[in-house]
């Protein structure tokens, strides 16, 4: 399954761990803001905290 951003819908690759492109991350919520979400998703993602189960 191809990954896409949930605002301009371009592919992202499939290790990526949030849902929008950096172009629209950093349109929607400043580079500040941005860098501290994909940083937060990483260590959610390395400490097991974004797996799904089902």
């Amino acid at each position: 399954m191809v990954k896409k951003c949930i605002y301009c819908k371009c592919e992202l690759p499939d290790d990526s761990v949030i849902d929008f492109c950096e172009r629209c991350g950093h349109f929607a919520f400043g580079e500040k803001m941005f860098n501290a979400i994909v940083a937060n998703m990483q260590e959610a993602e390395k400490r097991g905290d974004l797996e799904q189960t089902g």
